[in-house]
């Protein structure tokens, strides 16, 4: 049995993990829209920030996708910022307390009311949550080459750079977090290859899963 730290909300919840350039995010949306529920992502940085009394862009940087090891030695002295939880965590490395301070807003926002949520080790920080759903989203290479290429107006040998490098900084995040294999098979409860569902399918199906659990 996985070793989380969510709480017990009866709130069905689905996280998403994914590769990037797989959709991942544009699913996030779309199901959250399509289910009128709430939907974090990029804005739980912000939130961290004002929680942690630091600036957006230095959250940002401590995020899921900061440079492998960036951080890991960058200790913020006391009296640094302006809000801290205890003096203990006043010498906790930067991607330590971004990532505590967000795992606390998750596990707020989880007993609020049901929401997507994508990223940020959310699957593991509500994995004792009984309506948790659990999903990560992966794309065959050469689908998700296009999709950044197309996206981000790449050559596609510069979108197959990107996808490498951010997979990586995806993957050191999680699995330094968490202890678990980041897009292994038993670490979630579903996983989607958009490449064979497409986004729109992908979607109606976690929209049936996440009205199953709510009957």
């Amino acid at each position: 049995m996985r070793k989380g730290v969510g709480s017990m909300t009866e709130n069905v919840i689905i996280t998403i993990g994914r590769q990037y350039g797989s959709g991942g995010r544009e699913i996030g949306i779309r199901l959250a829209k399509k289910l009128e529920i709430p939907l974090y992502d990029h804005n739980l940085v912000a939130m961290a920030a004002k929680e942690l009394g630091i600036s957006k862009k230095e959250a940002k940087e401590a995020d899921e996708t900061a440079l492998e090891g960036f951080l890991s030695s960058y200790i913020v002295g006391p009296g640094d910022y302006a809000v801290y939880m205890n003096a203990e965590d006043d010498m906790r490395p930067l991607t330590d307390r971004v990532y505590r301070a967000q795992s606390e807003i998750i596990k707020r926002l989880a007993n609020r009311s049901p929401c997507v949520i994508v990223g940020r080790c959310a699957d593991y920080i509500l994995s004792d949550c009984p309506k948790c759903i659990s999903v990560f989203i992966c794309a065959d290479k050469e689908d998700r080459i296009h999709r950044i290429a197309a996206l981000r107006d790449l050559p596609e040998r510069k979108a197959a750079e990107k996808i490498k490098k951010v997979d990586r900084e995806r993957r050191y995040y999680y699995e330094s977090n968490t202890g678990e294999e980041w897009g292994k098979s038993g670490t979630y409860q579903v996983i989607l290859n958009v490449s064979r569902t497409g986004i729109e399918k992908a979607v109606d199906m976690l929209a049936a899963l996440f009205n199953g659990l709510c009957d």
